[in-house]
């Protein structure tokens, strides 16, 4: 198993928006497990994105939930356990730092929040008539991934690989490991088309959707400002 730490990209100015999505996740995760499985239950099915509730605009619940149009923002904030919590807090932190210093913190933090609507709307598309809630800021952080890849390609990642009681620690370019990953993301959610439903209850395509929105969003202002720098001159 590969698991990224880190990576040889230091960002020029302070992350603190990265650092502030990172508190207010892990926040909004110990409040909702904070009274009991019920609660938390509850809580996801009034705050977590429900494709059909998202398509039909009606809540399916009789409940104090929200409009499932904010249903788009709230569900990136929740996650469904610890592990879920940190795998993607994680891979915010290792990239978030340097794609903030790309755009800007506030730019990034709308970037942040339109990759996870962007991610919630695609799995809306592939799966309207679900009605089981997504939850997690995996989507968000998948356009991370997706502007990180176009923007330091060649940047090394420090990769620990264990296996039984083989661990190594070696490191590979960024295009390497997000292409690995997002090669991943797409398989399972072909597989997932064939199934019929999501395997393993994974958002494959909220992935999917993710990543190339922040692939194709990063190459809009890359030629946007080569544009700006020619009418400079």
């Amino acid at each position: 198993m590969f698991f990224p730490f880190k990576d040889d990209n230091p960002s020029s100015t302070y992350p603190f928006v990265t650092l502030g999505i990172i508190i207010v996740n892990v926040l909004i995760y110990f409040f909702s497990i904070s009274g009991g499985m019920y609660n938390f239950q509850a809580i996801v099915l009034n705050y977590g994105l429900i494709p059909t509730e998202l398509i039909n605009m009606k809540n399916l619940y009789i409940s104090p939930a929200v409009h499932p149009l904010l249903n788009v923002f709230t569900s990136m904030f929740l996650h469904a356990n610890l592990a879920h919590l940190v795998g993607n807090m994680w891979y915010l932190w290792i990239f978030g730092d340097n794609v903030e210093d790309f755009l800007g913190h506030f730019n990034f933090f709308i970037f942040y929040i339109a990759g996870g609507v962007a991610s919630a709307l695609i799995h809306t598309v592939f799966n309207p008539t679900s009605t089981m809630p997504v939850i997690g800021a995996s989507g968000a952080v998948s356009a991370v991934l997706g502007a990180y890849l176009l923007l330091y390609p060649n940047a090394r990642v420090y990769v620990l690989f264990f296996f039984i009681f083989i661990i190594r620690i070696f490191t590979m370019p960024a295009a390497v490991l997000i292409g690995f990953w997002i090669f991943f993301q797409i398989l399972n959610g072909l597989t997932s088309l064939g199934l019929g439903q999501q395997v393993g209850g994974v958002a494959w395509f909220a992935h999917i959707g993710g990543f190339f929105y922040g692939l194709y969003l990063i190459k809009f202002v890359l030629k946007s400002r080569m544009r700006y720098n020619r009418l400079k001159f």
